[in-house]
C-alpha cells in the first residue's frame, strides 16, 4: 500500500469542494462521503454526455450536506455559502478543463479558471479557524519544450494554448495569494494553509467528456464503431482517477500537521505509464475488442505531443507514490465501463475499486 491515508481524519470534517458535479469531483466527493465526512459541493449542473453523467448515477446529491449549484463568478453567493459552511478542508477543482473547447471559448476559459479561483480564495480570508486549501491545477501548467525529462515544480509555468496559459496564471495567483494573504504579518492571515496540485490525463470510469481520447474510445466500442485517433503518437503520463486523489487527500492531511508543505506538488503515475496515446488504445483494446482508426489532422489546434511529470517532491515530501501500473490502470477503467453498461451499479463500482486501490 503506498498511499498511507486516515479515515479516521475524515471522519466529521467539514470539507467544501467545487466542481463536485464533475468527473473527478464526483469520485472525490464519493471517497470522502464514504469516510463519514461532511461534504458541501458547490458547481454547476453536471454535464449530460449522451445521457450519461458518473453524479447523476452515483446519486450522491441526496448524502451532501449541501448541493449548490451556481457559477464561482457569483462573489456574493459564494462568499456567503463558503462562511455560512465554514469548511475545514476546501478542494478547488472546479474549472474549464478541456483543451479545444478553450481554442472555442478563451475568455469564458479563462474567466473561469483564473477569476472563479481567485473568487474562492478571497471568499476564504474572513475564516477565523485553520483551513487546509488545495487547488488543483493540471500537468499543463509548465512551458512545454517537448522535452524528454520530467517536469519538476521548479520549471517555468507557460501554456500554449488558452486552457494550459489559464492553469499557469492560477498558479501564479495562488503563489501571489500565499505570500500576501497567508502569512502572519497585520495584513495576513494564517488561517489558511493554500498549496496547488498539479495532475492530468486522468482516466477512470465515469468520464465521459467530449474530446477525451477515453470517452471518445468508450462510445466508439459501445456503438461498435472504430476509434478515431488524432494524435497517436502523442505521448501522456496516464494515471487513474484515484491516484491524484489519493495525493490531494494525503496533501490535506499532512497539511494540518505541517504548514511547511503550502506548496505546488505534482501527482503522476509510475514512469512506465508514460505511453503514446496508440499504447493506449491498443491496450483498451486488449479488454475490449475492437479497432482503431488514425484519424491525425494537420488542422487540429495545438496540443502539446510530450508530456511527462517528476513526482519526487510529493514522494520525499508526503511519501507517496503511484499505486496501479498503466495495465492495471487501463484494465480498471474499461472494466467499470463493461460492468457499468452490462447493469452494475456506478456507485457499487467506484466504492469497490477505492476500496481496492487503498488496499494497494
Amino acid at each position: 500500500m503506498s498511499v498511507k491515508l486516515s479515515p479516521d481524519f475524515w471522519r466529521g470534517r467539514r470539507v467544501w469542494i467545487s466542481g463536485h458535479t464533475g468527473f473527478k469531483g464526483s469520485w472525490l466527493a464519493l471517497w470522502l462521503l464514504h469516510w463519514g465526512a461532511i461534504v458541501e459541493g458547490y458547481a454547476l449542473d453536471p454535464e449530460s454526455i449522451g445521457n450519461c453523467s458518473l453524479f447523476e448515477s452515483l446519486d450522491i446529491s441526496k448524502d451532501l450536506s449541501n448541493d449548490i449549484r451556481d457559477d464561482l463568478l457569483n462573489i456574493d453567493r459564494l462568499r456567503n455559502r463558503i462562511k455560512t459552511f465554514s469548511p475545514d478542508v476546501v478542494f478547488h477543482l472546479a474549472a474549464q478543463p478541456l483543451v479545444q473547447k478553450s481554442y472555442r471559448e478563451p475568455l469564458n476559459t479563462w474567466k473561469t479558471n483564473v477569476i472563479g479561483t481567485c473568487n474562492v480564495l478571497d471568499s476564504l480570508r474572513d475564516l477565523d479557524h485553520l483551513c487546509i486549501v488545495l487547488v488543483i491545477t493540471t500537468d499543463k501548467v509548465y512551458q512545454n519544450n517537448e522535452w524528454d525529462f520530467a517536469y519538476r515544480e521548479s520549471d517555468s509555468l507557460g501554456g500554449h494554448d488558452p486552457y494550459s496559459s489559464s492553469k499557469a496564471a492560477v498558479e501564479l495567483a495562488i503563489a501571489s495569494w500565499r505570500s500576501s494573504f497567508c502569512g502572519t504579518s497585520s495584513h495576513q492571515t494564517s488561517n489558511l494553509r493554500l498549496a496547488s496540485a498539479r495532475a492530468g490525463n486522468v482516466i477512470g470510469g465515469g468520464d465521459w467528456a467530449e474530446n477525451r481520447i477515453v470517452p471518445d474510445a468508450i462510445r466508439s466500442l459501445i456503438n461498435e464503431q472504430p476509434i478515431l485517433v488524432r494524435a497517436p503518437f502523442s505521448t501522456r503520463p496516464w494515471q487513474h482517477v484515484l491516484e491524484p486523489l489519493g495525493g490531494y487527500l494525503l496533501l490535506a492531511e499532512q497539511l494540518y500537521l505541517n504548514p511547511k508543505l503550502t506548496t505546488a506538488f505534482n501527482f503522476g503515475p509510475q514512469r512506465s505509464s508514460n505511453r503514446s496515446v496508440r499504447e493506449l488504445i491498443e491496450e483498451i483494446l486488449q479488454h475490449w475488442p475492437g479497432k482503431w482508426i488514425d484519424q491525425s489532422n494537420l488542422d487540429t489546434k495545438h496540443e502539446a505531443s510530450r508530456l511527462d511529470l517528476s513526482t519526487d517532491r510529493a514522494f520525499h515530501q508526503l511519501g507517496w507514490v503511484a499505486n496501479w501500473s498503466f495495465e492495471v490502470t487501463v484494465s480498471e477503467t474499461v472494466n467499470w465501463y463493461r460492468s457499468f453498461y452490462l447493469g452494475e451499479a456506478a456507485r457499487d463500482l467506484c466504492i469497490d475499486q477505492i476500496e481496492r486501490y487503498i488496499r494497494g
